[in-house]
């Protein structure tokens, strides 16, 4: 045998259990069942439909008892139609009620999430993980509603909200008259299974781990979504990267066999410390594809958030006795990157 071979072999073997086993290690399950969490989403959609068959300020008083601060949050900030510090609004609600466009969208809605039972199911195993990971973190009421395609998901004091009518199916009937807000390659991921994701990331987000205003360079941010992202590999062990970061197959395929190259181009243009928004917001949104990168618009979208994904990985992949809070904590992005080790080739 060409004792050059052998050698050769025995490194890529080598390489190949140590890829294995960074990601066995990365991917270990934890037992959550002994903790006690059980999400029952509020279906806030129905108490609200009922405003117009009850007496409609008996409901609202009702509503406002139930529901908290989401109810004049929704009034006044979803579907704007005035101040629940009155009841001029009670007006506008009717008309709602009687038109066309609710009542087609209600009906599909209900179609579509006769019940939540899937939902339920799954945003408990993910809030038993965050329990796990932060024991003091209050967990929120989980509440659905109806927005009128305004908003898919919001938060407030002590709820999360879930806009139903935005996760209906990708191939609800609506979706295609709503492509200058809501373009396919966002409402392709508007089905039932993405509520779990999205609530995830956007306590996540929105709640836990607020991005720093003052992060302006660009490998900041990717260190920040990095971070998001890897926070959703261990809240949701099971789920899909692409269903997690929101690609398709195809792209997370195209990301893999040029991560070398998306990493190489982020050098070459000097990105990492750029601060200028304007030229590194288009790695950092969502969008059908990179512009500048890949052949006949095939790359996949936000490189920035994906590559500090990687980076993160290999962070923790190297070190093994940070916790995840400590991880979340860290702000040091240029440490965590020196620290990876992160060299694709």
């Amino acid at each position: 045998m060409n004792p050059t071979r052998y050698i050769a072999k025995q490194i890529y073997l080598i390489f190949s259990i140590g890829l294995i086993l960074s990601s066995c290690t990365r991917n270990k399950k934890i037992d959550v069942s002994n903790i006690n969490v059980n999400v029952k989403i509020e279906r806030f959609d129905h108490d609200f439909d009922a405003m117009h068959n009850k007496p409609m300020a008996l409901q609202a008083s009702y509503l406002q008892k139930q529901y908290g601060s989401f109810y004049p949050d929704f009034i006044e900030r979803i579907l704007q139609v005035g101040s629940t510090k009155d009841t001029t609004y009670f007006k506008a609600l009717r008309q709602v009620f009687a038109g066309k466009a609710y009542n087609d969208l209600k009906h599909d809605a209900d179609a579509a999430f006769p019940n939540m039972d899937r939902q339920n199911a799954s945003l408990t195993e993910a809030f038993k993980y965050i329990k796990y990971y932060y024991p003091q973190k209050p967990l929120p009421r989980v509440y659905a509603y109806i927005s009128g395609f305004q908003a898919q998901t919001t938060i407030g004091d002590g709820y999360f909200g879930v806009g139903i009518d935005l996760f209906l199916g990708a191939d609800s009937r609506f979706y295609p008259s709503l492509t200058n807000a809501f373009p396919h390659y966002l409402s392709r991921w508007f089905t039932p299974d993405n509520i779990t994701p999205r609530v995830v990331e956007g306590i996540a987000r929105e709640d836990m781990f607020p991005e720093d205003d003052n992060d302006k360079a660009l490998l900041n941010k990717m260190i920040y979504n990095g971070k998001i992202m890897y926070f959703m590999d261990k809240i949701l062990p099971d789920m899909a990267d692409s269903t997690k970061i929101r690609y398709s197959t195809e792209q997370l395929k195209w990301c893999h066999e040029f991560e070398s190259k998306i990493w190489g181009y982020f050098l070459e243009q000097n990105l990492l410390y750029e601060t200028d928004y304007q030229k590194i917001q288009k790695y950092l949104t969502e969008a059908p594809f990179t512009p500048g990168l890949g052949e006949k618009n095939e790359s996949a979208p936000k490189l920035a958030v994906w590559t500090g994904w990687q980076i993160v990985r290999k962070y923790m992949d190297k070190h093994p006795d940070v916790t995840l809070p400590q991880l979340m904590a860290d702000k040091d992005a240029q440490k965590l990157l020196n620290e990876s080790g992160y060299h694709p080739k």
